[in-house]
């Protein structure tokens, strides 16, 4: 790698380091990882470039590291972060709210439990009112200071659109956390989890069997939630960057249905379609279900389940990390394969007379 992107350190490490080190490298860069893991693995034995040319693709959540949102707490969250950014900067407050807020939530998350639901409703409006006096309060203290204006520039205006926000509202506008505002509520269909809070997430296997496993060729974080057929364009692009072989065959599920990406040697086949299937394409519309798990070992593995990342540059970033870890893994797996076939070869043929290792 050049040396604008190596890992710079100083003695004592800094604990930030790894966190400056991703910001310079960057979520495009980032790719490069992934492509190491390939061509390391193809250097072994455990993937060859046939594999490349034929990929599952699907879709899934990444869950951002926030709590369950709900009115209540996001409004106790707002009093208590505009109250410590003014006691931070020496800012006298006609009340914080802080302690009363606190009894609110609580009282509001008791009642909902006991379905009393119009009396937690009480308790939510009080605690909007109060969040909306500490920041109408904050703005009057601060009009004359423009670098106040400028620190509680970010913060209030996520208040402001915490307040202005109703139930009834969806998309980009929803704001679910106030540390994360960049998250998204998806809904995938679960029956266990209804709606998940993150962001979309496109991913690219290897749709047969490579000697090594079923390896990851590309991850791509979708912000926006977008329609699972509009991604697909942008994932089977980010693969043959990565891999440098073109995609001549790809299987979705019926997602990706309207998708308008065929191009020439390249073909996109849909989960359960009927015309110009051949007894080879069958098969591999099979293998297609065989993505689910690997999805699944990453958000077991490799912190696809819960991102810790900031931003939507971090979202993106830890989405090819898993990647990465799952390919390293997988190559893992594959040279100690082969290191246990090489010593149990050794040990038979120092056993065995007629290939002259014998002992004397």
């Amino acid at each position: 790698m050049t040396d604008a992107i190596h890992f710079q350190h100083t003695l004592p490490l800094d604990r930030s380091s790894m966190t400056r080190w991703r910001k310079r490298i960057g979520s495009e860069r980032m790719e490069a990882l992934l492509a190491e893991t390939l061509a390391a693995a193809e250097r072994g034995g455990a993937v060859a470039e046939k594999h490349y040319e034929r990929v599952t693709i699907d879709t899934t959540v990444q869950p951002k590291a926030v709590t369950h949102p709900t009115d209540s707490k996001l409004l106790h969250r707002g009093i208590e972060a505009l109250a410590r950014m003014a006691r931070k900067h020496g800012i006298t407050l006609r009340q914080s709210y802080r302690r009363v807020a606190r009894y609110a939530r609580q009282e509001a998350a008791r009642l909902h439990h006991g379905g009393k639901r119009r009396e937690a409703e009480a308790r939510v409006r009080k605690l909007r009112t109060w969040l909306g006096r500490l920041a109408r309060d904050i703005t009057r203290k601060i009009a004359g200071n423009a670098e106040a204006k400028a620190t509680f520039a970010e913060t209030l205006g996520l208040i402001n659109r915490l307040l202005r926000q109703k139930r009834s509202d969806r998309g980009a506008d929803k704001l679910y956390s106030l540390h994360a505002p960049e998250v998204e509520c998806i809904g995938k269909g679960k029956a266990r989890t209804r709606f998940e809070f993150g962001v979309k997430v496109s991913i690219a296997t290897t749709n047969a069997a490579a000697p090594g496993g079923q390896f990851v060729l590309g991850m791509q974080s979708q912000p926006g939630n977008p329609y699972d057929g509009h991604t697909l364009a942008g994932q089977i692009e980010q693969v043959e960057r990565i891999t440098g072989v073109a995609v001549a065959r790809a299987y979705v599920d019926r997602g990706y249905r309207g998708y308008g990406v065929e191009a020439e040697g390249r073909k996109i086949f849909i989960s359960r379609q009927k015309r110009g299937i051949t007894p080879t394409i069958r098969r591999e519309l099979r293998r297609r279900a065989a993505i689910e798990p690997v999805i699944g070992h990453m958000k077991t593995d490799s912190h696809l389940g819960r991102n810790f990342l900031l931003g939507v540059d971090g979202d993106a970033i830890n989405a090819i990390l898993a990647g990465v870890g799952h390919n390293l893994r997988l190559l893992r797996r594959w040279l100690i394969r082969l290191l246990c076939a090489l010593l149990a070869w050794l040990s038979a043929a120092n056993r065995s007379p007629s290939l002259g290792f014998a002992h004397r």
